[in-house]
């Protein structure tokens, strides 16, 4: 009897034991991804959910602020953040990064990125082309820096930079609208080739729309080289054992700047994130092979065959 007994205990460790490493337990099918309301994210965050689909997760966005995003991750209310802009956001998410509170992922999913002031090109040949010339255009700026959503992390130097009087700027007023406003409010200004002063980056279609100057001068609130920045993505710190296989995708995700360029221009004019990233994973199939690469379907398929039927290929 007890010779039959250890047999059966030794048969289901066995069976537990060969569990697949791919297998991700039942709690990793829903994938819930933070939006922040900008393009790239957007962008980003819609292939993932491609991907997740193609999968069998069943992956779904919640808007948040970037400080609501990263509280939602360190709850587990959120599981993926794809938008987290370092250095412009190190200060924002360091409270969330003690005693384990988050994970963010090694390797960036976008490189090459920057964020910091911007004006139209015909503004800087006229003298506006860093920092320190803003205040002297304070009559021609109205007195105005245009931002975008309220609580962004690019609106909170700017408004101590202001508040600090750095640059002289102590008169000046943020505008805080979102990015679609601050681009409306750019658009118009160049229609009547007048300076504006805003928050500009890349990854965007801005960078083409407009004839566009990033202002020197601007290191110490924004940093080097233009506010040169790296994304990376956020998980809840248990989620790469939790979830491997989703992990694992997630870790393969690494963008460029021309192809979220792409995908932005789309979604800003209000084109569906999911159905731009469906049609861009049609037109460049090639990218699987690298992102799919060690990942299975979540019931342990063959996820390169799983998502080009996905997609439509």
């Amino acid at each position: 009897m007890k010779q039959t007994t250890r047999f059966i205990a030794a048969c289901v460790l066995a069976c537990v034991s060969v569990a697949p490493a791919w297998a991700d337990d039942q709690s990793c099918r829903q994938v819930r991804f933070a939006e922040i309301g900008w393009a790239d994210i957007a962008a980003t965050t819609g292939v993932a959910t491609v991907l997740a689909e193609g999968l069998g997760y069943r992956p779904s966005k919640l808007m948040a602020s970037v400080p609501i995003a990263f509280t939602g991750v360190k709850n587990k209310q959120i599981d993926v953040f794809l938008g987290y802009w370092s250095p412009s956001m190190d200060f924002v998410i360091e409270p969330f990064t003690k005693n384990d509170g988050l994970k963010v992922l090694p390797t960036p999913n976008l490189v090459g990125a920057k964020y910091t002031l911007a004006v139209p090109t015909y503004a800087a040949e006229a003298g506006l082309k860093s920092f320190d010339d803003i205040a002297r255009f304070k009559e021609q700026l109205h007195g105005k820096i245009f931002g975008i959503e309220p609580g962004n992390e690019g609106n909170v130097m700017v408004d101590k930079m202001i508040k600090d009087n750095q640059f002289g700027l102590k008169d000046f007023k943020l505008v805080e609208s979102s990015e679609a406003g601050m681009l409306v409010q750019i658009q118009r200004a160049v229609k009547r080739k007048e300076p504006v002063v805003f928050l500009g980056w890349a990854p965007h279609p801005m960078n083409t729309q407009f004839d566009l100057t990033y202002l020197a001068g601007g290191d110490d609130v924004f940093g080097p080289d233009f506010g040169a920045a790296k994304v990376y993505t956020v998980v809840p710190s248990d989620y790469e054992q939790r979830c491997g296989n989703m992990a694992k995708l997630l870790n393969n995700l690494q963008f460029d700047v021309d192809m979220e360029s792409q995908l932005m221009e789309k979604i800003l004019a209000k084109e569906d994130p999911v159905k731009t990233a469906t049609a861009w994973l049609k037109a460049n199939p090639a990218v699987l092979e690298k992102w799919l690469a060690g990942v299975k379907t979540f019931d342990g398929e063959d996820s390169l065959a799983a998502v080009r039927k996905h997609v439509g290929l």
